[in-house]
């Protein structure tokens, strides 16, 4: 639902965001049916990663194309920028807390972010470091493509980090929840042991 608010807002998308609306518009898919396709691609990525999915991981997969394309479809048309700015900020938000919702159930990574953590595990950079990369990327092909870059995409890159430290801590019952726990002890099923 968040994606989808993102992209109503038509100010600029999460990073994969801007990949997968670029991928549509490319195709002739929709933007939840590229999502799912991209996510299954990723699983792949994992593979030389020795990555293990969870069942959170597959979930993922699935259920956030379908519930985006869900939402486009109940969605009316926003116009104006008094309209489009809230709604641009509520799925940053929503995105926020759905991130840590997701992470703090421990049932396995989404693609995306397990290729960070298999990522980082396999050339010991930091996290930091991996999923700019990361997201630099996907967002620069995203918007080769034709996605939608702008102030949602600085704004939602500026916010999600201190979104999903606040909602780690309100979800998991813990004062701070550090990146090795995330990553190493949690989901252990997820990540396969060194």
């Amino acid at each position: 639902m968040s994606s989808a608010l993102l992209v109503c807002a038509g100010l600029g998308l999460e990073p994969w965001g801007v990949l997968h609306q670029g991928l549509a518009e490319l195709t002739g898919l929709t933007i939840g049916t590229v999502s799912v396709i991209v996510g299954a691609a990723v699983l792949l990525l994992w593979i030389p990663l020795r990555q293990r999915p969870g069942l959170g991981t597959v979930s993922n997969v699935f259920v956030v194309g379908a519930a985006m394309d869900a939402t486009l479809g109940l969605m009316p048309g926003i116009h104006g920028l008094t309209a489009r700015i809230p709604l641009m900020a509520a799925g940053v938000l929503l995105n926020g807390v759905a991130t840590g919702l997701y992470i703090s159930a421990r049932l396995g990574p989404g693609p995306r972010d397990g290729l960070m953590t298999g990522l980082h595990r396999m050339t010991g950079r930091p996290i930091r470091w991996v999923r700019t990369a990361i997201e630099i990327m996907v967002v620069a092909a995203g918007f080769a493509l034709g996605g939608t870059a702008g102030v949602g995409t600085i704004t939602y890159g500026l916010a999600i980090g201190p979104l999903v430290q606040l909602s780690l801590r309100l979800f998991t019952g813990r004062p701070q929840v550090s990146v090795a726990s995330v990553v190493v002890r949690a989901p252990e099923r997820a990540i396969l042991p060194e």
